[in-house]
């Protein structure tokens, strides 16, 4: 298992994979995990800690089982660096698979390994990649994608996504899921990369009125939130509410309210073992059929499936 290290490379994408890759030897894996540089030695990595490569490519066996390939924040500048191409083409043609982690995957396009392949990236990155490189189809929302012998993952944390997602095909879902115990971390995350906090992905707002009922309706999701109500007790009309929402959050107050439902919906199939009818009560759906097609919409799969994906890392 040979992990890719050049200046300013990510840390966690290099310390996640390689986390789970050594925690499954723990549970009957046999992985020889090495942190490979063009030379051996200190490498200057995205956050103030160096990491020592193990070994540089003349130090491998010329057979590899696994290439991975972990992002730099600036891609243009590790692309633009022609040795460190060529090396990661060198490798990766001796490698029984290859793997990248968020943008990674520009490396692996820019050494023509994706072309007329399907590939994922960070969500933010993957407009770039498709302009780039556009022998590459890009798969926006995925957190990770199989073409063939390569596998590509999204921002970041889905590089754990991707290596438990080995860990399954090389030694079964009973392993994998221990290594996710161990880490404290989910089998997998269903939905794809659109399934970020409401939180996150809507704007935030400062606005006093807005901001009070987003705090409201955060706070007790499964709670009526009346519009009408909303915008009385935020002192303000009902237009004058859903006006405010448009222009600062970039939703009406109705769907921002479906959002956090969602979210907390989705908190409560990952965590618990109630059924669907309960988790659409408690999360403030007016029923299961509503949540349903909730999640339909917003995540392009139902309650039922969204629970039952925890249980391997491969999509449903």
């Amino acid at each position: 298992m040979v992990i890719l290290a050049f200046p300013g490379v990510q840390l966690l994408d290099v310390a996640g994979p390689a986390e789970v890759f050594t925690t499954a030897n723990a549970y009957g894996a046999r992985y020889d995990v090495r942190v490979v540089s063009a030379a051996p030695g200190p490498v200057a990595t995205s956050a103030p800690v160096r990491l020592d490569a193990d070994a540089g490519r003349h130090d491998l066996p010329h057979q590899l089982g696994t290439l991975l390939v972990p992002g730099r924040r600036e891609w243009r500048e590790a692309v633009a660096d022609p040795a460190l191409v060529a090396m990661t083409k060198d490798l990766a043609g001796r490698a029984r698979r290859v793997a990248s982690v968020c943008a990674g995957a520009f490396m692996l396009a820019e050494a023509g390994l994706l072309d007329g392949r399907r590939a994922a990236t960070h969500w933010r990155l993957a407009p770039e990649l498709a302009l780039c490189y556009p022998d590459v189809t890009v798969e926006r929302d995925a957190l990770f994608v199989r073409d063939g012998h390569v596998i590509t993952s999204a921002g970041v944390t889905a590089g754990i996504d991707l290596a438990l997602a080995l860990v399954e095909q090389d030694h079964g879902p009973d392993v994998a899921r221990e290594v996710a115990r161990e880490l404290v971390v989910f089998m997998a995350r269903p939905g794809g990369q659109s399934q970020f906090s409401a939180r996150l992905t809507l704007r935030e707002s400062t606005h006093p009125v807005v901001r009070q009922v987003m705090d409201l309706i955060g706070a007790d999701p499964g709670a009526e939130h009346d519009l009408t109500a909303l915008a009385r007790g935020a002192g303000v009309s009902v237009r004058h509410l859903n006006r405010l929402f448009r222009t600062h959050v970039g939703t009406t107050v109705g769907r921002y309210t479906e959002a956090i439902r969602l979210e907390a919906a989705q908190a409560l199939l990952e965590s618990g073992t109630e059924p669907v009818e309960t988790v659409a009560a408690r999360a403030g759906f007016g029923s299961a059929e509503a949540m349903r097609r909730a999640f339909q919409n917003a995540l392009g799969l139902s309650p039922t499936v969204y629970r039952a994906r925890f249980r391997t890392t491969v999509p449903g």
